[in-house]
């Protein structure tokens, strides 16, 4: 739901990011007890996983040999059913202070006032790294991302890039494509040794040192040029590229909040709590010695920030309020 312009909310706990981490940490309020708002700039629930990976197969989550990243947002917002208030495609500009509670400003001209927030933005606002030879090719053959598998059935397909979408992309499509080929310009990748030994026992063509120089086809897309260690261009029959180059991330107006940030990640102690009154922050965005970057990693944080939000919250409380099989 979008929110009201003009108009103030008022809720125990902000949370500012729907993506897993998010997610957990409104279940998990709202199994203390806590009312809750979660903002995010996202017109749907689930954060990068929902815009970029939704097929992709998910391996760390504990419990879970492999789920879908559609399922496993799934099975969060079921969870967190019936506790939070989703203010979607809104993003969060201003942060000031009241002495017992922080007011979030957003870009619909409403507010929220909460008692506490907790920063769970995973990288903040992200755009793809273009593709410089696909220029006027986006939407006509060309994508960044690869929400769904079908419309990928049957076609040639060229993947650019090296990491791990790149190789995680090409992984998935040979299963549906006619035929993957994955260039790269270094001999190097950047994905994870196991993916890559997989990609390349597979029937994917890996074509390193190599640039895709030229598309052509009219109107939608039918080959690509591939430019390999300065030689001339080789046609190749395409008729859907994945440029899996990366992506900037941007703060936007987090930076301005007065946060304490280190290379675009806000900086907790042990209670993942920021250097602002009454400011947590957990899962990508949160920065401490030794982090470590998995989803299961933000699932432990949100509940050590929601505990601990809980105290600033109602003093009386307790951090740890017991285990939910308790109830």
């Amino acid at each position: 739901m979008a929110s009201d312009g003009g108009s103030m909310r008022e809720t125990d706990l902000l949370i500012v990011g729907a993506g897993p981490t998010g997610l957990f940490a409104a279940y998990y309020a709202g199994f203390r007890g806590l009312s809750v708002v979660v903002v995010d700039s996202l017109p749907e629930l689930g954060g990068q996983i929902t815009a970029m990976y939704p097929e992709k197969e998910i391996h760390d989550v504990a419990g879970m040999p492999r789920v879908l990243g559609r399922d496993l947002v799934a099975g969060l917002v079921e969870q967190a059913t019936g506790h939070p208030t989703y203010l979607l495609d809104t993003s969060a500009t201003t942060l000031t202070h009241e002495p017992d509670a922080v007011v979030m400003g957003l870009d619909d001209g409403s507010s929220v006032r909460a008692r506490a927030v907790i920063i769970t933005a995973g990288i903040g606002k992200f755009s793809p790294r273009p593709l410089p030879a696909a220029d006027g090719w986006v939407g006509r053959g060309v994508e960044f991302f690869v929400p769904s598998f079908a419309p990928y059935a049957g076609k040639d397909v060229v993947i650019v890039g090296g990491g791990d979408s790149a190789f995680d992309w090409a992984q998935h499509l040979e299963r549906v494509a006619r035929s993957v080929a994955l260039v790269h310009r270094r001999d190097a990748f950047r994905a994870h040794a196991r993916t890559v030994a997989e990609v390349r026992a597979s029937s994917v063509e890996i074509i390193t040192r190599a640039q895709v120089t030229g598309l052509s086809g009219d109107p939608e897309l039918s080959s690509v040029e591939i430019t390999v260690d300065g030689e001339g261009p080789v046609l190749r029959p395409a008729q859907a590229v994945v440029a899996a180059l990366g992506f900037v991330a941007d703060l936007g107006p987090l930076q301005t909040w007065g946060l304490e940030t280190v290379r675009r990640h806000v900086v907790v102690d042990s209670s993942m709590r920021t250097n602002l009154d009454r400011v947590f922050a957990a899962g990508d965005i949160a920065e401490y010695p030794g982090k470590v970057r998995l989803i299961a990693v933000g699932f432990g944080e949100a509940a050590t920030a929601v505990n601990n939000a809980a105290v600033v919250i109602d003093p009386s409380a307790h951090v740890f309020p017991g285990h939910s099989t308790e109830l």
